[in-house]
């Protein structure tokens, strides 16, 4: 439980995955600031659900691999999840967990967990290519946005967004069709990234699809995330592409670095084209 004179010290988005013990499960309430159109953000949502799986592995902090499953849109307002521990060991964690509102499942996730701080730090050969964005006074921001598209998409102003110049012609109607979007990222009140914002920072930038010229919402399948560091005080930059449109469907891929160039997290989303 958090005290009052607590809850006034954190974070917009600490204050909004906060979850309380109650029986197996944790409950909360999902705020609508975290709403695009008429649901709650998916990334929103594994971090409130993350926050409850944290708290039921104590030892076991930090997500490493989540496989989530978006079965109906969560909408503001409280909710529960409820968390399996499946088999707990030595360094990782496997865990299953849902999150529900009444008799509705929103999500469903399959995780490992684990303590990343005692994970090796000397061994790290990435040949992926850190993502290249010009400053940041150079960059456009969320805040630029249409006033009606802050009223539909209130997630947005959750967090300082800066894209990459050549990267926004799908905001004046003209896409580059390369099917990729890049931006600087950071969370309101100059909160530090961790390991559970990470899981909101992937699913952070808007679908990938409208690069392609192909606007609204792009509703989630399936997202796998992997967090495979702490990541550095500062700045993150993420990465939006996909590669492949195709039945209706289309994949999303997503890297997040830090402010020392480390590749912290990586992801992939399956999505319905828009409608």
């Amino acid at each position: 439980m958090t005290s009052t004179t607590e809850s006034a010290s954190l974070s917009e988005f600490d204050r909004d995955i906060t979850i309380t013990p109650e029986g197996d499960d944790f409950t909360g309430t999902m705020s609508d600031g975290w709403r695009v159109g008429g649901g709650i953000n998916g990334g929103f949502q594994l971090s409130f659900i993350g926050n409850a799986i944290r708290s039921a592995l104590p030892d076991h902090p930090d997500p490493v691999a989540v496989s989530a499953y978006f079965v109906s849109p969560a909408v503001a307002g409280p909710a529960r999840a409820a968390v399996r521990p499946l088999r707990v060991g030595g360094r990782t964690a496997t865990v299953a967990a849902d999150l529900k509102q009444g008799d509705d499942v929103r999500l469903t996730v399959l995780a490992t967990y684990g303590d990343l701080a005692g994970f090796p730090t000397d061994d790290v050969r990435t040949t992926a290519e850190p993502v290249s964005l010009p400053p940041r006074d150079q960059c456009v921001p969320n805040t630029m946005a249409p006033d009606e598209i802050k009223q539909m998409a209130p997630f947005t102003q959750r967090f300082e967004m800066l894209f990459d110049p050549d990267e926004v012609g799908w905001a004046v109607g003209e896409p580059s069709g390369r099917g990729q979007i890049s931006a600087w990222f950071r969370l309101a009140d100059d909160r530090e990234p961790d390991p559970l914002s990470l899981l909101m920072a992937v699913d952070a930038l808007p679908p990938v699809t409208f690069d392609l010229g192909l606007m609204g919402w792009a509703p989630t399948v399936e997202l796998s995330a992997h967090v495979r560091a702490k990541p550095a005080p500062g700045w993150l930059r993420l990465r939006h592409r996909t590669r492949n449109v195709a039945g209706g469907m289309f994949e999303e891929d997503c890297e997040v670095w830090d402010s020392t160039d480390r590749l912290v997290a990586q992801s992939r989303q399956l999505a319905l084209l828009p409608r």
